[in-house]
């Protein structure tokens, strides 16, 4: 009997329980984890024998950054766009979180088999899947909620600096075949094995992302689904094992297979390759023509693959580099020279002579005559000591009642002290268009550098373009005067330019032209600060950004390459 499936199935069930699929509808609660999604491959380059569904080409919804579903998820950066849906990393603002999110009109042809697979999905509960988190139709919309793991390294981006070392490929294969055997045995298959869709973590274990939800947003469906998922793992150790996609296209920045060559052996394409991890691949891969190395059966399960592994022997994790330590050097002391200079065979030093003691009677009476000059001025020096005392005692009555410090004498007057200003409250300054990240203006008052409020990032710069600047008022609870601002920021480069102004409330429907300008900086460093040159008392300081530095991608802070500054922390003296 053909196997069938359209991203969740019941496949090759030998347990005799009721599969995944059939207690889908009865649950509400998903997971699956993301990482940046990128799927802008062609699926014909997987050489997979998936058909994809074209259905309805819906219109995706109209979604923005900051848009939030349930009043709990907030939308942050747009990863994917395409076929009428889009995929987002987002802000679980309950539990604080990054998690990542699919969403699709709720009359989209294919609403009804993504919800489906993403509760088949989270009701697996494997580890070794990226969790669906939750799932739901609401206010027209269909979205998935998934896990978002920002430690974790698709295998795209392992390959792109070169293959990887054998018990690297032999880790991943095993992991990803035992996880997608347990997956089948449920009756859920992937159909969208590729090197985006397997992530390393930092601790060295194999994610999988997009359990059956990946093809049931794209509409792709299989008769053999084993089959299907059993030869993308090979393509998986092929591309490993010799950095090249094992299909004439190129595809996920791989290089393809040499045009009318067909498909050779790992171990043929590169030198150094472990035979059996190569042999392995070509059992995977031996569907549609491609024939198996050595004669050896194909493996067109997932269970089949994970006996092959079985059955092979096991390859160790290289031996750690061993370094020998410098030879020992003996001290100059433990060598006898301490304290004397370095003796040089080619030049003989003559010994330097040592002076004479004072033994003598010219000796003697310089050593009186000497102790007598000190004497004299040691007394000569004690009776104008004496004397400096008594003149200042007697003038000291005198001048009781006299100011020591009159007006007008601003030679000796001291400089006043900066007090630093304690910050109440603020808001964010919004001019034109949406917010940037409004709940965690707080943060940059909190006394903590390693959180902070950051700005979204743009395409063009340093100086802002799409809006006239980003920023955040700040309440100092009473009328101040402000004498200095200085601010932490967490990106440095070419260039961040910060203004400070006093403006009348917290409120952003204050225009900026109202404001009193207090004073602007420009620096590349990660500080700035900006003086105050103007006696201004106010409450309210509006901090504002117009020119942003470059910065590569930060997924510690959910940052995308861009145009962007962060301000981590905010100090006020008067």
């Amino acid at each position: 009997m053909a196997e069938r499936s359209t991203a969740a199935v019941d496949v090759a069930d030998n347990s005799g329980d009721e599969p995944l699929t059939a207690k889908a509808d009865q649950s509400t609660a998903d997971g699956v984890a993301n990482n940046r999604e990128r799927d802008t491959e062609r699926d014909e380059a997987q050489g997979s024998s998936g058909a994809e569904d074209p259905g309805t080409k819906a219109s995706p919804p109209e979604l923005h950054s900051g848009h939030k579903l349930a009043r709990r998820y907030r939308l942050e950066d747009c990863v994917t766009r395409l076929d009428g849906f889009s995929s987002w990393r987002a802000v679980d603002e309950k539990l604080r979180r990054a998690v990542g999110v699919h969403v699709l009109p709720a009359d989209h042809s294919r609403a009804r088999s993504v919800l489906a697979a993403a509760r088949s999905s989270a009701l697996l509960g494997d580890p070794r899947f990226v969790q669906v988190l939750d799932a739901v139709e609401e206010n027209d919309l269909v979205y998935v909620v998934h896990e978002w793991l920002p430690d974790a390294t698709e295998l795209a981006t392992l390959l792109s600096s070169g293959p990887l070392e054998p018990h690297d490929a032999y880790q991943m294969v095993s992991q990803v075949s035992a996880a997608m055997a347990a997956a089948h045995r449920e009756g859920l298959a992937h159909l969208r094995l590729n090197p985006n869709a397997v992530l390393r973590t930092s601790s060295g274990q194999w994610r999988i992302r997009g359990l059956a939800v990946n093809a049931a947003l794209r509409g792709i469906s299989s008769d053999t689904p084993q089959r299907t998922d059993t030869e993308a793992i090979g393509a998986l150790l092929y591309a490993s094992l010799t950095q090249r996609w094992p299909y004439e296209d190129d595809a996920y920045g791989l290089a393809g297979l040499p045009k009318d060559v067909g498909l050779i052996a790992p171990d043929q394409v590169r030198a150094g390759v472990h035979r059996g991890l190569s042999e392995l691949a070509m059992r995977a891969l031996a569907n549609d023509g491609a024939t198996a190395s050595r004669h050896e059966s194909p493996c067109t399960t997932p269970e089949e693959l994970v006996k092959a592994i079985g059955e092979m022997p096991r390859i160790r994790p290289p031996e750690p580099a061993f370094t020998a330590p410098p030879e020992y050097q003996r001290t100059t002391y433990q060598q006898g020279t301490y304290g004397r200079q370095t003796s040089h065979p080619s030049a003989t030093r003559p010994v330097p002579t040592p002076p004479p003691p004072l033994q003598s009677r010219t000796g003697k009476a310089l050593k009186w005559a000497v102790s007598a000059l000190l004497i004299a001025a040691l007394g000569l020096g004690s009776w104008q000591l004496a004397d400096a005392l008594m003149e200042r005692g007697g003038t000291s009555s005198d001048d009781t009642n006299q100011p020591q410090n009159p007006e007008g004498n601003d030679k000796d007057k001291k400089p006043e002290t900066p007090k630093p200003i304690a910050i109440q409250g603020a808001e964010e300054y919004v001019a034109k268009g949406g917010s940037q990240h409004p709940a965690d203006v707080d943060k940059t008052y909190d006394g903590d550098t390693s959180t902070g409020w950051r700005t979204s990032s743009y395409l063009d710069g340093p100086k802002m373009v799409i809006k006239p600047g980003v920023g955040i008022v700040y309440d100092l609870g009473s009328t101040k005067e402000v004498s200095a601002a200085t601010f932490s920021l967490r990106y440095g480069g070419d260039h961040t330019t910060v203004g400070l102004y006093a403006t009348d409330s917290l409120s952003s429907s204050t225009p900026l032209s109202s404001m009193t300008n207090l004073g602007t900086t420009t620096t590349s460093s990660t500080s700035a600060k900006v003086t105050v040159d103007k006696r201004v008392k106010s409450r309210y300081v509006l901090v504002w950004l117009t020119a942003l530095p470059y910065s590569g991608d930060d997924p510690a802070n959910y940052s995308n390459p861009g145009y962007k500054q962060a301000i981590t922390e905010v100090k006020f003296t008067g």
